[in-house]
C-alpha cells in the first residue's frame, strides 16, 4: 500500500478464506492506452489481497460482486455491465491476506467472467451492506477487544458499488488478471460517538509476482499466537511501501509486487532492535530479489523499549479524521526509515478532534548491511550507536473534506525513559 502501510502489531486469524491453487498470469494487458481490438471475447479474472493493518485483529467486508463497464459515465441501471457475482456473498477478513508465502500467495480469487473484446474504464467492487438484527456482513474486530465483531458502517453508494480508478483492455482470446488491493488500514475510520466507518481505499493493479524474498530466524516466533509482532516491510525514502508478517513456521517472508527500484528492508520485532538492508534492488515487474535464506536467515540483537505518546489535534476539529504517527529513524550512515507507525485513536469525551497515539520502540542501536548478491548480508550495530534510541515523529491527517499539513518533530531520545511528542495539525 504505497507510503502508508506499517509496522504496526496486529494479528491475523489462522483461517483463510482463500482460493486453494495458485494463479497463473495467462496474459496481461492492463494500462490507460487505446483499443483491444475487433470482435471476440477474453476473459477477465479478479483477485483481492490487502497486507497488515493498524490495531485490528479483522477487517472484515462482505463481496458480491464485481462489475466492469466501457464506459466511465455508465450508472448502475445502465446496458452494458458485465458481472463476476460470488453466490453466496463472501465475507474475507481482509487481514488474512497477508502472506505471500503462503501456498495461495495472500490472495483471495473473487473470479472470472468472460468480456467482449475493447478497451474498459470503469470496475465496481460490490458490498452487502450491514442490516439490523444479523450478523455484520462488514466489521471490525479491535486487538484490544479481541472477542467483539465491532460494525463497520459502509458507504450509502455500496448499493451500486466502489467505483475503482482503472483501465484495461481485452483482446480477443486474451486473460487479464486484476489484483484489488485493498488498504484496510487506510480505510477504516474510527467516529466520535465509538462507531468505526469504512471509505475504501483500494489500488487496482495487474496481478504479476515481483518482489523481495527471504528468511527471519524461526527464534524470533517463540509463539505463532504473536506472530505478527514481526515485520518485514519494503521502504522507499522513509516511507513503506508494502509490509508483510513473516510464515511463523518457516521464518519465510515475500514483500510482493513492488514496482521497480531500490528498497529498504526494515524488520522489526517486539524486544529487539531493529536491522535495515538498505539498496536492495527489485530490477522488474517480474524479477524476484532474494537477500537471505534457511541456511543463514537475518536475525535481531534483544533490546529494551520505551514509548512516544502524545496527542494529536486537528485544527480545523474534526472527529472524522484519518490520523497517522509514525516513528522514523535515521541511521548514521544509512537511510531513513520507519520503525513503527500507527493510526491514532480519537479521544472519547474530549474536545472534537483530538486524537491519541503511544508508539513502543526500541533503544538498542538498528543493525545496517548493504544489499549484496553475495549472501549472507552482514548485517552491524557497530556504527549506529549514536542513533541508538533517536527517533523523529510525524503526523499526518486527512477527513473526508480536509488534507492537513504533515509535521514531523525534533530528534527525541527515548534511552533514558519514554517521551510525549503532541502535535496540532491544519492544512
Amino acid at each position: 500500500m504505497n507510503t502508508f502501510m506499517n509496522t504496526f502489531r496486529n494479528r491475523s486469524s489462522s483461517l483463510r478464506t482463500v482460493m486453494t491453487a495458485l494463479l497463473v498470469l495467462l496474459a496481461a494487458g492492463c494500462g490507460s492506452g487505446g483499443s483491444g481490438g475487433g470482435g471476440g471475447t477474453g476473459t477477465l479474472a479478479v483477485s483481492l489481497t490487502d497486507s497488515p493493518a493498524c490495531g485490528f485483529d479483522a477487517v472484515n467486508v462482505t463481496v458480491s460482486k464485481v462489475r466492469v463497464h466501457q464506459s466511465d459515465s455508465a450508472s448502475d441501471g445502465n446496458p452494458g455491465w458485465s458481472d463476476i457475482t460470488l453466490d453466496p456473498p463472501r465475507k474475507i477478513n481482509l487481514l488474512d491476506l497477508n502472506d505471500p508465502t503462503q501456498p495461495n500467495l495472500a490472495l483471495d480469487r473473487l473470479g472470472e467472467t468472460p468480456l467482449t473484446a475493447g478497451h474498459y474504464t470503469q470496475l465496481r467492487l460490490v458490498l452487502v451492506p450491514n442490516r439490523p438484527g444479523q450478523p455484520p456482513a462488514n466489521s471490525v474486530v479491535l486487538s484490544t477487544q479481541p472477542a467483539t465483531e465491532i460494525p463497520l458502517e459502509t458507504p450509502s453508494g455500496i448499493q451500486s458499488g466502489i467505483k475503482l480508478i482503472h483501465e484495461f483492455d481485452v483482446a480477443s482470446g486474451q486473460r487479464v488478471d486484476l489484483l484489488l488491493d485493498f488498504d484496510a488500514c487506510k480505510s477504516v475510520v474510527a467516529r466520535s460517538n465509538g462507531t468505526y466507518a469504512l471509505k475504501p481505499v483500494i489500488k487496482v493493479m495487474a496481478l504479476v509476482l515481483n518482489g523481495i524474498q527471504g528468511f527471519l530466524a524461526t527464534s524470533l516466533f517463540p509463539s505463532q499466537v504473536n506472530a505478527n509482532d514481526v515485520m518485514v516491510s519494503a521502504q522507499a525514502g522513509g516511507e513503506i511501501v508494502r509490509a508483510t508478517v513473516p510464515n511463523a513456521r518457516t521464518g519465510e517472508f515475500f514483500l510482493a509486487r513492488l514496482a521497480p527500484g531500490n528498497y529498504d528492508v526494515v524488520i522489526t520485532a517486539d524486544s529487539h532492535a531493529t536491522a535495515v538492508i538498505a539498496s536492495v534492488p527489485v530490477a522488474s515487474s517480474t524479477s524476484i530479489t532474494t537477500i537471505s535464506t534457511n541456511v543463514v536467515p537475518f536475525t535481531l540483537d534483544p533490546s529494551n523499549s520505551q514509548s512516544i505518546t502524545g496527542t494529536v489535534t486537528l485544527d480545523p476539529a474534526d472527529d472524522d479524521g484519518a490520523v497517522l504517527v509514525a516513528a522514523k529513524q535515521t541511521l548514521n550512515p544509512g537511510p531513513t526509515v520507519t520503525v513503527k507507525a500507527q493510526v491514532a485513536t480519537l479521544m472519547a469525551g474530549n474536545p472534537v478532534g483530538d486524537y491519541s497515539y503511544a508508539l513502543t520502540l526500541p533503544i538498542g542501536a538498528p543493525s545496517l548491511g548493504q544489499y549484496s548478491t553475495s549472501l549472507p548480508i552482514p548485517l552491524t550495530a557497530a556504527a549506529q550507536s549514536a542513533v541508538a534510541g533517536v527517533y523523529t515523529v510525524q503526523s499526518s491527517a486527512q477527513t473526508p473534506t480536509t488534507v492537513y499539513a504533515t509535521q514531523t518533530s525534533s530528534p527525541v531520545n527515548i534511552t533514558a525513559g519514554s517521551q510525549t511528542v503532541d502535535f496540532t495539525l491544519s492544512p
